[in-house]
């Protein structure tokens, strides 16, 4: 392992056109936290930068839905951000925004370094462009028709009634949302970095220098160099942004993911005059903590921005998180399902340690995970309350009560071998939970702290100082039991504040206060021993740590989440259904095709009861569909129809069972690509832990046929 001399941590740039959802927090910006909390804790010395990105479409829009300017939105919403993460306990050094000046000169900088260097490709194209307003169109300020379901509001991106991606020119009527003109096509000239010429140097940095890195980062960046890299834009045409810093560049501004990564760079500058120590010297550790959905830009892009510049120092890591559903369905801001993190904080004020406590023990670590209020609720009262807040609430009364408020001696003549069990347990859970962060591994670093705090509930049970105590009368020297048992639980405490501080900052603020110690006490090197509070040392009252969440407050949320939901139009009435049908007729015939396909031609005719029930896209889209390979194949002892399957993801291998043993052997099949299902729960299957389903068709006479690519893809390639 490298020695690094300083930390450079970052956390993905929020975009300032809205508040912070829960899932915001899960995927990047609490366990950065817990990360530079923890490594702050060493005494490392580690800056953790982060700010709003304040340019691109998503900021006008939100303006235009406004009725103000884009100023006045990035202004807003990055106060809200920041107050929120303020309040959460996520401990920036610097929370800047890529509206300040320093940020405009630093991107422009960069920019314009590449540019004399001669590392962009000039490029003419033809974009839509509205004539009323005299502007090139983003794809968001294009709607029209959608071809798939006959949406009349249908996004030149998306669609957000049925969900299909789109491209404005599939839109029927297409319009634009600044003048409601029909935009028309028109030749813009934009500057691109030629990312194919960097592909072998990130195949020999990336991919045979980073085996270590998550296997849903390692995965989706293998799938990306495979399929071959391309040219990308890196300005764009837009009066909002950093402007092209080059002559005659008038209304062209730098791709807002070109600008928006060199934003970890200027707020270090307003952070530090010692930023370049921070970037440029080879003994940092730089770490992104990001969402899946910024990995490509994080690790492939950035990366080839910072070795084409040069001087700078490139990733170590990027752990990458996925995403966090709410309630099995996927967050949706423009639905408004969502739980927004400073509504929150108003409805269970001073609970934040809940929230941190909740989202990291469920963290989407290496898959798409899922919160729900009852779970919210259940990890709170039997997790928080009932064992780590328990543990330390009756240590603190039984020290009170059979001990005179003050930290006991610890007798060596009656010690045995749980006290001595117990002690050790402090150091044996310290080294566990020390590399567990070192590997970014949070949801088990935390079950860690939990752990040992169950184990200290079960230690006291075994030793029963208040049943003890009922025999002092006759027998003082059972003091002595009592006196270890509690001085052993009261240094258990303070283990489980320093343990837990990454995690529940306040919590472990609310510790120190009851030990009377100070925040010195937090510091890592103090984890793991056993004389941290001294003996006759007078320690306050108890104050619980956490409060019982009851079910009324629960079914609020819920009834709050349902009721704030904006509930999107479908096609299941007959008449959406027929514009849905007309629209694609006409999309068609537009393209000299015959309005109806065989295909539904045939479902039409199809009896009603060939089909299951109607669903929307969101149903669907819960539905997680990856390509794999099968690698080996063997039958399921004393099951006939059952194959036993090992099939390679690209980002990992799974072994999943399936009943297809009766339709081909285990030689025929391996080899051959399938579709799985990758997001289904695991089931057991003759003592068989299966992980996935392989889909398959079904003809009329009962056979099975694969379903899958007609050419070989990568493994871990979506089915859409």
């Amino acid at each position: 392992m490298t020695d690094f001399k300083r930390y450079l941590v970052t956390a993905a740039l929020p975009y300032a056109n809205g508040p912070i959802h829960i899932g915001h927090i899960a995927g990047c910006y609490l366990p950065a936290d817990i990360y530079v909390r923890y490594q702050r804790a060493r005494k490392r010395d580690i800056k953790f930068i982060c700010g709003s990105d304040e340019h691109g479409v998503p900021i006008q829009i939100r303006a235009m839905k406004e009725g103000t300017t884009p100023q006045a939105v990035v202004d807003k919403y990055h106060k809200i951000m920041g107050d929120t993460f303020q309040q959460m306990g996520i401990s920036f050094d610097i929370y800047s925004r890529t509206s300040n000046k320093v940020h405009h000169e630093t991107a422009a900088a960069f920019f314009k370094k590449m540019y004399d260097d001669g590392l962009f490709e000039e490029k003419e194209t033809e974009q839509y462009f509205d004539e009323k307003a005299n502007t090139f169109l983003a794809d968001r300020y294009i709607v029209g028709t959608c071809p798939v379901c006959g949406n009349e509001n249908a996004y030149g991106d998306q669609c957000e009634r049925c969900g299909s991606s789109l491209s404005p020119d599939q839109l029927i009527n297409p319009r634009s949302t600044l003048s409601d003109a029909t935009p028309i096509k028109k030749a813009t000239k934009h500057w691109y970095l030629p990312l194919q010429n960097y592909e072998p140097w990130l195949r020999e940095w990336l991919l045979e220098g980073h085996k270590e890195w998550k296997n849903n980062v390692y995965g989706q960046c293998k799938s990306w160099l495979e399929n071959g890299l391309q040219p990308r834009a890196m300005t764009r045409d837009s009066n909002w942004g950093v402007k092209v810093p080059l002559p005659n560049t008038e209304g062209k501004v730098l791709y807002v993911w070109f600008d928006a990564p060199i934003g970890y760079i200027s707020a270090t500058k307003e952070l530090t005059d010692q930023w370049a120590d921070y970037w440029q010297k080879s003994d940092t550790k730089l770490v992104h903590f990001i969402g899946k959905d910024n990995i490509v830009f994080h690790c492939i892009i950035f990366p080839a921005m910072l070795k084409a510049h040069g001087n700078f120092v490139l990733p170590d890591n990027v752990p990458a998180n996925e995403f966090l559903n709410i309630e099995g369905e996927k967050v949706s801001t423009s639905r408004n399902w969502a739980v927004w993190v400073d509504q929150y904080l108003l409805d269970f004020p001073e609970q934040q340690d809940v929230l941190r406590y909740v989202l990291c023990s469920n963290a989407p670590e290496t898959k798409d995970n899922d919160f729900t209020w009852k779970d919210f609720q259940d990890k709170n009262n039997s997790e928080l309350v009932s064992i780590f807040g328990n543990f330390v609430n009756r240590t603190f009364v039984l020290m009170h009560k059979l001990c005179g408020g003050k930290v006991p001696n610890l007798h060596a003549d009656v010690a045995d071998k749980a006290d001595e069990d117990m002690i050790a347990e402090f150091e044996a859970t310290k080294t566990r939970v020390e590399n567990l962060l070192e590997q970014y591994k949070f949801r088990e670093a935390i079950f860690e702290v939990i752990d040992l705090s169950r184990k200290g509930n079960k230690y006291m049970q075994e030793k029963e100082p208040w049943i003890v105590a009922k025999s002092l009368e006759t027998n003082p020297e059972k003091q002595k039991l009592i006196d270890n048992c509690l001085h052993i639980c009261l240094q258990l405490t303070a283990n489980l504040a320093v343990l837990i501080n990454p995690f529940l900052p306040f919590t472990a603020k609310k510790m120190l206060h009851m030990m009377k110690v100070v925040d010195k006490m937090l510091d890592w090197e103090n984890a793991g021993k056993a004389k941290l509070l001294s003996v006759g040392y007078s320690l306050r009252e108890p104050q619980l740590l956490f409060r019982k969440i009851e079910k009324e407050e629960i079914e609020a949320q819920i009834e709050k989440l349902h009721a704030n939901m904006v509930k999107p139009a479908t096609t299941s009435d007959p008449a959406a259904k027929k514009a849905a049908k007309d629209a694609k007729a006409a999309a068609r015939a537009a393209e000299g095709k015959p309005a109806t396909t065989a295909t539904e031609a045939t479902d039409a005719a199809a009896p009603a009861s060939n089909t299951k029930a109607e669903i929307v896209y969101d149903d669907f889209a819960k539905i997680d569909l990856k390509v794999g390979t099968i690698l080996s194949a063997e039958k399921v002892a004393k099951a006939d129809k059952l194959l036993k399957l090992e099939v390679d993801l690209g980002f990992e291998k799974r072994t999943i069972v399936s009943g297809i043993a009766l339709h081909f052997s285990p030689e025929e099949i391996v080899g051959r690509q399938v579709v799985v299902v990758v997001n289904l729960a695991p089931r057991k299957m003759k003592g068989i832990e299966s992980n996935g389903m392989i889909l398959m068709a079904e003809d009329k006479a009962g056979k099975l046929h694969f379903v899958n690519p007609d050419t070989k893809v990568d493994e871990g390639s979506g089915v859409s």
